[in-house]
């Protein structure tokens, strides 16, 4: 019995890669509820992580299946979740 490991680990980047990108959608997402339910500041450093952290698990699987428009969306999103950070951190 032969084994392909080419497509063994292409499979299991696949697997790895869908994590990342569920993760992403469930951190933005989180953030986005929390926040409209007032339980999250959108000024707290952990809506900005959430962010940041989302939208580069978004842009791994979006990368990895070459889905170009929602990585420059994600990127952009990143850019605007930095400034929000960096204010954060000078105040």
């Amino acid at each position: 019995m032969q084994v392909n490991i080419s497509k063994y680990l292409l499979t299991k980047n696949h697997e790895i890669v869908g994590g990342f990108g569920w993760y992403g959608m469930i951190a933005i997402v989180l953030a986005y509820a929390l926040s409209y339910f007032d339980l999250l500041n959108t000024s707290n450093f952990w809506y900005a992580f959430l962010n940041i952290s989302g939208s580069l698990g978004i842009i791994a699987d979006s990368w990895y299946h070459e889905a170009w428009q929602s990585v420059v969306l994600n990127v952009v999103w990143i850019g605007i979740a930095l400034i929000a950070l960096l204010k954060i951190f000078i105040r």
